[in-house]
């Protein structure tokens, strides 16, 4: 069984990748505010969740969205709630990829009782 990362690991994570992604979208021209871009932060915190604890998914997806719309959306790493019911859906979004992936890849642990859940 291999471990899964903690929260504040994963949290580092989260940055370090969302950070490396920005120069990826500029070569393809996607920095400004597209679904291409909400996908491929939408993927990377699908992947980091996959390696971390469910815990942790808030943490990647607001890492995720700080990178998404500082330099994303509004460019120049200036921050702004504009739109706030636009901006919470983007992190519900990048939240629910993350905390998705680290379900579906959790260890799965045996039942008490074995394979007939009988008590012992």
């Amino acid at each position: 069984m291999t471990a899964r990362l903690a929260p504040s690991m994963s949290a580092a994570v989260a940055l370090t990748a969302s950070a490396a992604l920005l120069p990826a979208l500029a070569v393809l021209g996607e920095l400004r505010p597209s679904w291409v871009a909400l996908a491929a932060y939408a993927a990377l915190c699908a992947a980091v969740g996959s390696r971390s604890r469910p815990s942790a998914a808030a943490l990647i997806g607001s890492a995720a969205w700080l990178f998404h719309n500082g330099f994303v959306e509004h460019r120049h790493g200036a921050l702004d709630l504009a739109a706030p019911a636009a901006e919470g859906a983007h992190v519900l979004l990048l939240t629910a990829a993350a905390l998705a992936a680290a379900l579906v890849t959790a260890p799965r642990r045996p039942r008490p009782g074995g394979r007939y859940d009988l008590a012992a």
